[in-house]
């Protein structure tokens, strides 16, 4: 069974992966920027919990220097956490897109620094980064698609980003499995505005899928439940 490291891990999407895992047998730390309702979340999950904001340098060297230092080795990193924005174009500002980024791609890019040496020591090390169809091109120029009717201008725009993040990092890295996943419009804190999206356990599903791929599994891929989909 392996050592996993979730960001977001205390609520929503990231809470219910840390579920299916913990119940797969994994050892698995959720990451929370607030250590308070990080813990929480990993005493009634059965977890460990690190304090983690992905928009923090210090936090994220030291959260990763705890749990290589606990566990001696990371062989799943899930990059869950995010934010998003004000739908449509009216409400964006510099502010709010730097804010997107800086979570949304940056944070992806902090973290994983932090966690190559501890990935490199794994006999399968493995990344899953969560994107969205909202930042695929494919998803967003089908007319049969849902993606193609949501203006999601800045979230969007970062979900591509981790896209391209994930491809490059596969490329660099090639002894660490590096693939994105889009877990399709799921009912959590990040939807609330809008309303809507499907169980959050289904969701889930191909979150755990790429984190439970075996040595011979893709790499370089963006999946979603039903398989891969174009970039």
């Amino acid at each position: 069974m392996g050592i996993v490291l979730i960001t977001g891990g205390n609520k929503g999407l990231g809470y219910e992966v840390a579920r299916r895992l913990l119940a797969a047998g994994h050892t698995v730390h959720i990451g929370a920027r607030d250590p308070e309702r990080g813990a929480r979340a990993a005493a009634d999950l059965g977890a460990r919990s690190v304090r983690l904001d992905v928009t923090d340098d210090d936090s994220v060297t030291a959260a990763l220097t705890e749990v290589g230092a606990a566990e001696g080795r990371l062989d799943v990193l899930i990059n869950n956490a995010g934010v998003s924005g004000t739908p449509g174009v009216g409400g964006i500002t510099g502010p709010d897109a730097l804010r997107q980024f800086d979570t949304n791609a940056l944070g992806v890019v902090r973290v994983t620094q932090a966690a190559l040496p501890w990935l490199r020591r794994s006999a399968n090390p493995v990344v899953v980064n969560v994107s969205s169809g909202l930042g695929s091109f494919t998803a967003t120029a089908d007319p049969e698609r849902v993606e193609s009717r949501v203006p999601a201008v800045v979230y969007g725009a970062t979900k591509a980003a981790v896209s391209m993040l994930t491809v490059q990092y596969a490329k660099a890295v090639p002894e660490i499995r590096f693939n994105a996943v889009d877990p399709g419009f799921t009912a959590t804190d990040l939807t609330a505005a809008v309303g809507g999206g499907r169980p959050v356990e289904e969701s889930a599903e191909v979150v755990v899928r790429m984190a439970t791929t075996g040595p011979d599994g893709p790499t370089g891929t963006f999946q979603e439940l039903d398989g891969e989909l174009g970039w």
